[in-house]
């Protein structure tokens, strides 16, 4: 059984968890504290890849890098980089897809901040740099991991936009959702079985750990 699959899934998923982290948490920061028309105007916008069809992120995608394309073609042209149908061709996909899922859950964390902390760390003398990474951040740091840990998990079963951007190509873009569709397509239900249980197992994990993280927030609320 060829293992590339879940391990090209993995560093995918791992990747753009970590974009969506630095990137989410920004986003979500400075939109909670934005005008009420100019955060309804980014709200709709930032969310639109969660209703969005998968297949539709990746056209617009594949609109943006293919080859012929704008970006797609100055990249061809002065660097020789083709930006789709490589392994990481399907960070761009992902990324975008599972953006929505930690920018809303951490603007909810941050709308629920109790700002008289903040302004007491201000009167006396903290930096609002040190008020965020040290009063902020610890406070909504429930919400944030939550956030974390579902885009990880919705990214590492993304499959449309990432078979458009990225394709299926054994041992070098196959990633386990592609893989199952490709082993179903081809007949062979075991190992399509197999992987689909391993997505399951990793799945369930996930899950697990976001509804242990939810329990003491619900104790705090319950008090």
């Amino acid at each position: 059984m060829d293992l590339y699959p879940l391990f090209n899934a993995l560093r995918i998923a791992a990747i753009s968890s970590v974009i969506v982290f630095f990137v989410g948490i920004a986003a979500s920061y400075y939109i909670a504290k934005a005008p009420r028309i100019i955060k309804g105007i980014l709200d709709v916008l930032f969310t639109l890849p969660l209703v969005l069809p998968p297949t539709v992120v990746g056209y617009l995608l594949l609109l943006a890098l293919g080859p012929k394309r704008a970006i797609g073609r100055f990249f061809l042209e002065a660097f020789n980089i083709r930006m789709t149908m490589q392994w990481w061709s399907a960070i761009f996909a992902v990324t975008v897809v599972v953006f929505p899922l930690m920018y809303r859950t951490a603007r909810g964390a941050f709308e629920r901040f109790d700002e008289n902390l903040a302004d007491s760390g201000r009167t006396l003398g903290l930096s609002n740099t040190y008020i965020f990474w040290h009063i902020r951040i610890p406070f909504c740091k429930q919400g944030i991991i939550a956030g974390v840990v579902l885009s990880f998990a919705r990214a590492l079963g993304e499959y449309g936009a990432t078979s458009m951007i990225a394709g299926y190509t054994p041992g070098k873009t196959a990633t386990v959702s592609t893989a199952v569709y490709q082993l179903w397509r081809t007949g062979n239900d075991a190992l399509a079985v197999k992987w689909v249980f391993i997505n399951i197992a990793i799945s369930a994990a996930v899950l697990l750990v976001v509804n242990y993280l939810e329990r003491p927030q619900r104790r705090r609320s319950s008090c």
